[in-house]
């Protein structure tokens, strides 16, 4: 059967469909660019918590290339085409670029705001997934919003005084 000719039934609405993936594909620009922006810190920082922030950034990166799989793949299992250049991430996400090489700290707190960021994008989402009864959706974001959170807190630990 050709996929042309086959008509999706999923039990959730074409329109609510391309909502929810159109809602994905910001959380997956906005997950992509925390990934590129914490592996640019993982290679550039520096100072007395190099090893420290090395290592962490290393496991936070790692975790985001899975993560931008899972949302990339839940897009296309709702009958969309998932973005993937630098040009459709930078048309849809909301994390801004790192200017220069910040210090150390200031690459902490930026890393704080971006996830705090990809939080609230995978919370806007919840209205039109609950409302079509995606539970899918809803869990991915569910997980999503669990490990970014547990990561502010442990950024922001790093900041304290």
């Amino acid at each position: 059967m050709s996929n042309s000719n086959y008509q999706m039934d999923l039990g959730i609405k074409e329109t609510e469909r391309l909502k929810i993936a159109q809602g994905l594909s910001k959380l997956l620009a906005d997950s992509y660019s925390v990934y590129l922006k914490t592996h640019n810190f993982h290679w550039n920082v520096t100072g007395p918590m190099f090893q420290t922030l090395h290592l962490m950034f290393e496991a936070q990166y790692t975790e985001l290339a899975i993560a931008v799989d899972l949302i990339a793949e839940r897009i296309r299992s709702l009958g969309s085409f998932a973005p993937g250049s630098y040009s459709d991430f930078a048309k849809l996400t909301s994390i801004k670029d790192a200017v220069g090489q910040p210090h150390a700290k200031d690459m902490i707190a930026h890393l704080v705001q971006d996830h705090e960021t990809v939080v609230r994008t995978a919370r806007s989402l919840f209205p039109i997934a609950e409302s079509s009864s995606d539970q899918v959706t809803i869990d991915l974001l569910t997980q999503r919003m669990q490990v970014h959170e547990k990561t502010c807190w442990m950024l922001r630990s790093l900041l304290a005084e």
